[in-house]
């Protein structure tokens, strides 16, 4: 890692590290020796002599040169005092376990700014963290216990909780460890920044991270983008979901994309794999060290191909019941190899994929073998053994011991990648597990975990091969607070938007007694709606009448409105529309602008059918979200039903995206529904929402308005 501001190399890979406190220090000294940490160890302390038989130093301004990682186990303030003091001297970094800051109200907030500003350019972890185990180099920032050993290359994780990262060192799977650091509130040096630096490191097979929120939308792209182009295959377990306040909210897509809906969009620009359990998580780490992302041909529908076999019918139902369930395929075998496998099974046995083997070659090394290179040599992203290894202390195991032999020794012949799952956790003890290890094969444990891996994997390997299409996104901007948002009426939101592109009816705005004329010139039949810019959603309070097919019926629709508006906006109605679509962007406070598609019309909140991705945006993710949503078929034609103008209907979410792209100033847009015609006919905007930060305006002086 090459040194530089805020550069972590010698943070995380020290040759000498100072210790500050009393037990946590002492414990930090221990969990160093423990991991065999060779350089020097100093500890600090104003009283005392000795700790853990090291000499203390008084300050500092003692110790007998610029450490290269110090680890503050004192108070807040304390540590406030010591960073200035360390970045005054040019230290490499350090590790903050104090807590009392941020997370503690805004006198901790308050402390935590002069922590930052004490820190400097000085690399910073923490501070609310247990610190940084580094597996690799037997170096231990950390006063608690662990259940990690030294290794030579393995996995980095990041989280945001102490708990779990200690409880991701305790696990008995075989997880190869390089590094666990606890960003703690991540104060001066953010998981981007950790992940660049891990990036860094060619030890490091793939990286997971435990996240509770994403502070940096932009940064963390970078970041997640370097390391897909670097082929380091990102995790995310993600916790909490936290949704925007819908109920404030004056558009329809504001309800539907809450920030995890955005995190999960930012994890599919920018190839990380997204995982909901901590088994998952560890599962899918293993699978990454030894075999990385999942590059194999690309299944049409963007999902894993596996073979599978097993000597029980049963478990062949269950895997591919679970791997339709998660998105993994299994394809029909090559009859290359199905011909082979018929050979060596014999005619009680029906080759397909998933494969029963049966027990006819159960305890039949070379047949076993044969059999498992058929399957290995079929061509498929992964290839899976099912085999849970009978208990030790009660049973024998070598018939189960030949087929793992054999299928090591398959694997071994072809190179092909290839796993080993129980369908319980403890099916595959870990002695066994570090044995395949050791082959190259993986071992994973419990079979929803296993495909979920797959799937997973699978996921990065696709976005690798559209790497270089990832954009960035442009994340939050700042808006004054004190300028108001205004929120224009339908027709001049469709004048706008008509501007960039989007079409929409033909129309006119009417008073009262002027709708019944404008009406007749446009020709029946029409809508009539009230026009009011409060009014985001007028259907639901009266406002629009469909369907008026004479200049009575429009007089009587108008006049039943009138107590809704004094201005009605009278329109052609757009007739034989295929399907209705929910086009929408809205500005999160720390993502920035976020375009949602999905089915439309007055239901859409209850549908839900949505889909949604960060701006800017292709035509290649326009396209990928549409085709993802349950209406799908409605666009391709369903059941002699016309096919949609879907053309048309990318066309006009561009637009839609370009007038975003061109009025920073919007903060919420809602095109519902966008009506999706016969193919050739196009797509019309039906109605329009939306509310910008309002332009200056002057006051009498000529001045601008005061905040």
């Amino acid at each position: 890692m090459a040194p530089g501001p805020r550069s972590l190399g010698r943070l995380l890979n020290p040759r000498h590290i100072a210790v500050y406190g009393g037990a946590s220090a002492a414990a930090a000294v221990r969990r160093c020796r423990a991991l065999g940490f060779t350089g020097e160890l100093w500890p600090v302390h104003p009283r005392r002599d000795h700790i853990e038989g090291l000499p203390c130093h008084r300050s500092t301004a003692d110790l007998p040169a610029v450490p290269d990682a110090a680890f503050l186990a004192v108070p807040a303030e304390a540590t406030v005092e010591i960073l200035a003091e360390l970045a005054g001297r040019g230290a490499g970094g350090a590790v903050c376990h104090a807590s009392g800051f941020a997370e503690d109200g805004p006198r901790g907030a308050a402390l935590e700014d002069a922590l930052r500003a004490a820190a400097g350019d000085m690399p910073v972890i923490g501070p609310n963290c247990l610190g940084v185990l580094n597996y690799l180099d037997g170096t231990a920032l950390w006063a608690d216990q662990h259940g990690g050993v030294r290794t030579g290359s393995g996995v980095a994780v990041i989280t945001q909780s102490g708990n779990i990262g200690q409880n991701i060192t305790m696990q008995r799977r075989a997880l190869p460890l390089a590094y666990l650091i606890n960003a703690g509130n991540g104060a001066v040096t953010g998981v981007p920044e950790l992940i660049e630096a891990l990036l860094e490191d060619p030890r490091v097979t793939a990286i997971g991270l435990h996240l509770e929120g994403i502070a940096d939308p932009g940064g963390f792209a970078r970041a997640a983008l370097a390391a897909l182009r670097r082929g380091v295959p990102l995790v995310a377990l993600k916790t909490g979901s936290s949704e925007l306040g819908a109920q404030t909210a004056m558009s329809h897509t504001s309800s539907l994309a809450g920030s995890d809906v955005l995190c999960d969009a930012l994890f599919r620009r920018t190839g990380v794999a997204r995982v909901a359990e901590i088994g998952t998580f560890v599962e899918t780490l293993k699978l990454l060290h030894v075999h990385g992302s999942l590059g194999g041909p690309p299944d049409p529908a963007g999902r894993a191909r596996i073979t599978s076999a097993s000597c029980s019918g049963g478990e062949a139902a269950l895997l591919a019941d679970t791997a339709q369930r998660h998105g993994v395929e299994l394809p029909p075998l090559p009859e290359r190899s199905a011909a082979r496998l018929r050979h060596v099974l014999g005619d009680k046995v029906s080759v397909r994929n998933p494969l029963d083997y049966h027990t006819y070659i159960w305890g039949d090394f070379r047949a076993q073998q044969e059999c498992f290179t058929a399957l290995l040599e079929a061509g498929c992203d992964m290839n899976v053994l099912l085999l849970d290894i009978p208990r030790a202390d009660l049973c024998e195991d070598d018939a189960w011991s030949t087929a793992l032999d054999a299928f090591v020794a398959a694997h071994r012949r072809t190179g092909a990648p290839a796993c080993v799952v129980g369908t319980l956790p403890e099916g595959v003890p870990e002695p066994v597990a570090r044995r395949l290890l050791s082959e190259g094969v993986a071992p994973l444990q419990g079979l929803a975990d296993c495909v979920r891996a797959i799937a997973a994997a699978g996921s990065i390997g696709a976005a690798r091969r559209t790497a270089d299409r990832g954009l960035p996104p442009h994340g939050a901007r700042a808006v004054r607070p004190a300028r108001k948002e205004e929120m224009l009426d339908e027709h001049a939101g469709k004048r706008e938007l008509a501007g960039h592109g989007l079409a929409v009816p033909d129309s006119a705005v009417a008073r009262p007694g002027e709708a019944a004329q404008a009406a007749r010139a446009l020709g029946f039949p029409v809508v009539a709606k009230a026009l009011a810019a409060e009014t985001a959603h007028k259907s639901e309070v009266g406002g629009v009448r469909l369907g008026l097919a004479d200049e009575k019926a429009v007089e009587e629709a108008v006049s039943a409105m009138t107590g809704l508006a004094d201005r009605f906006l009278i329109e052609r109605m757009v007739p034989d529309a295929v399907a209705e679509l929910l086009v929408g962007v809205h500005h999160d406070p720390v993502f920035g602008p976020a375009l949602t598609l999905g089915a439309g019309g007055v239901l859409v909140e209850l549908v839900r059918d949505t889909a949604t991705s960060l701006l800017p945006t292709t035509v290649t993710e326009i396209e990928d979200a549409l085709s993802s949503l349950r209406i799908w078929p409605l666009l391709r034609g369903f059941r002699g039903r016309p096919a949609g103008d879907v053309r048309a209907a990318v066309a006009a979410v561009q637009a839609v995206c370009a007038y975003v792209e061109d009025h920073p100033e919007v903060t919420e847009l809602d095109v519902n529904p966008l009506l999706v015609l016969p193919e050739g006919r196009g797509a019309v905007a039906a109605d329009v929402v939306l509310r910008r930060v309002a332009p200056h305006r002057n006051n009498g002086n000529d001045e601008e308005e005061s905040p």
